[in-house]
């Protein structure tokens, strides 16, 4: 038996720069943490006990004698990519799907990273992150950025740069004192409204070529964060950093927010938020604020009709937390 535990990661700056179509012209860059909320991805070989011959436990169960059955698109296509057979999968997580997370790409990669242990294989952290891009972006053929699997595979607060030969993590250096008073002043929300994301970067997608200004200021914000956080600078300006970088990002497709959103945000913003923005490609999920002390109270009283979700900042990426490894052979009938 395997187990993988995957971070979910929240973006800050630069979302958007990371499509193909944009960064292999332009280049792009993203600013971004994993945080100690995780999926987990429990793998083994089902016994040889029943009429099916492998069982997965997501949001559903589906039980299937063969791998072409698999209903659950990223299952059926990483089995066949790494030519598993034979398995029991329960997928597990502390928050929810299609929240603005990267939850579907934590999967990928926890997943990945259990097959690979299951075989008894070591596969570092860049073969995952490339390994999970294909099997979303080519092998299920989802439209989408390629930021999530990276961070999901390498954790901690990074920088991620994007161009025509590959990508690079740059992690951000500054004192455990600096990054724990960011995560102080940082707020998330659940707005209860989920969605497909790729639904959403469809749309993100055919905006592109008339919104490369929006791109390209939103890709300069990365440098101007970066630069906030090794310096000296009150971290207060990170906030206001947020709220730019949010109303540029409105601007670029329609259902990136909603009304209900925007009214949440003006509220926050009223009760004393500096700034923030919806995680993920947009149309649901959470809200991330940046909040000083003396105004956390006021926000979460304003927003009490919305689930508060504390967190800490995490390092370590995907790991492999219980290895196991069994003796298997597949018989081909």
């Amino acid at each position: 038996m395997i187990i993988t535990k995957t971070p979910f990661r929240m973006s800050f700056f630069g979302g958007g720069t990371d499509f193909p179509d944009f960064y292999n012209e332009y280049g792009g860059a993203v600013l971004s943490t994993t945080f100690d909320k995780y999926c987990y991805v429990n793998v083994r070989h089902l016994p040889r006990f029943f009429e099916f011959t492998t069982e997965l436990t997501y949001s559903t169960i589906e039980r299937v004698s063969d791998v072409d059955e698999v209903r659950h698109p990223a299952i059926r296509e990483a089995m066949k990519f790494l030519d598993m057979h034979e398995l029991r999968l329960i997928y597990e997580a502390d928050l929810p799907a299609r929240s603005g997370l990267g939850t579907s790409s934590s999967f990928a990669v926890g997943m990945l990273n259990a097959f690979y242990a299951l075989k008894g294989k070591y596969a570092d952290k860049g073969k995952l992150a490339d390994e999970a891009i294909y099997l979303e972006r080519t092998l299920c053929k989802e439209s989408g950025g390629i930021q999530d699997q990276i961070a999901a595979a390498f954790g901690g607060l990074n920088r991620i740069d994007f161009g025509a030969g590959g990508y690079s993590v740059k992690p951000i250096i500054i004192s455990p004192q600096r990054k724990n008073e960011l995560n102080s002043r940082l707020m998330l929300f659940f707005t209860g409204f989920s969605r497909f994301s790729s639904d959403i970067q469809d749309s993100t997608k055919k905006e592109m070529p008339s919104r490369v200004e929006q791109l390209l200021e939103m890709k300069y914000l990365v440098d101007e964060a970066e630069k906030l956080l090794i310096s000296k600078t009150n971290l207060h300006e990170f906030g206001r950093l947020l709220d730019y970088t949010w109303r540029l990002k409105r601007g670029i497709a329609s259902q990136i927010t909603t009304n209900s959103i925007d009214s949440l945000y003006e509220m926050a913003l009223k009760a004393g938020a500096v700034g923030g923005k919806l995680l993920g490609a947009g149309g649901g999920g959470f809200l991330l604020f940046y909040v000083e002390p003396e105004f956390q109270d006021n926000v979460r009283n304003i927003l009490s009709n919305l689930m508060y979700v504390p967190f800490q900042f995490e390092n370590e990426g995907t790991q492999v937390v219980y290895y196991s490894p069994e003796t298997f052979e597949f018989k081909k009938e």
